[in-house]
């Protein structure tokens, strides 16, 4: 958090956080921590403030914020302050291994399942392969909400046998197309089995 312009003082730093299905997490110990100053839970806010202002005088300025892994989103802001202000930034930093929890995945996707901090999609059905012969493949579109050309999808087979190979892609919006191909070199007809698919969006840098 950078300085604040024209000497205002008395301005203190406000995190509200959700949890995935954009619900208020209320008052839990450790879920809101902050460099220089105690972190308050503002029970009509719904969100906590910082116990400390940030006044030019006392050198506090930048502040560091941290939530615990249980939080999935959070609004931050400043609040209280007794005049005009001019708050020239605010950054945000995240560690390499929360990374794909904070990324924003498809800015053009609304809702709380498919909106900002969802990186990771999937689904589960049943496939009753018919028999395939040697070499022989079968193809399925699997339904997974979210779904973008170009995200990563991977797939996978309850089965025990290791002779029928999976290949998968999102094919379209909201779509994965499996393909499973028989690499032995026998004929195989398996029972109905659950077929697991996922789709992780791409990092952008």
């Amino acid at each position: 958090m950078h300085w604040l312009a024209s000497g205002a003082s008395s301005g203190r730093l406000f995190v509200r956080v959700f949890d995935g299905a954009g619900n208020v997490w209320e008052d839990i110990a450790g879920d809101v921590l902050a460099s220089i100053t105690t972190m308050q839970w503002n029970g009509p806010a719904k969100g906590w403030n910082a116990g400390a202002p940030m006044d030019d005088a006392n050198f506090n300025r930048r502040q560091t914020i941290r939530v615990s892994t249980a939080v999935a989103y959070a609004q931050v802001g400043v609040i209280g302050f007794d005049g005009p202000i001019d708050l020239q930034s605010l950054r945000l930093y995240g560690l390499p291994e929360a990374a794909p929890a904070v990324l924003n995945g498809t800015p053009l996707l609304t809702g709380a399942l498919f909106g900002s901090g969802r990186r990771e999609f999937a689904a589960e059905v049943s496939w009753d392969l018919p028999s395939l012969a040697p070499g022989a493949t079968s193809l399925l579109d699997v339904t997974v909400n979210g779904a973008r050309a170009g995200d990563l999808a991977s797939a996978s087979l309850v089965s025990s046998t290791r002779f029928i190979e999976l290949d998968e892609a999102v094919w379209s919006n909201n779509t994965v197309r499996v393909m499973a191909r028989n690499i032995s070199a026998a004929n195989f007809d398996l029972a109905a089995a659950t077929l697991s698919v996922e789709v992780t969006k791409r990092r952008v840098p």
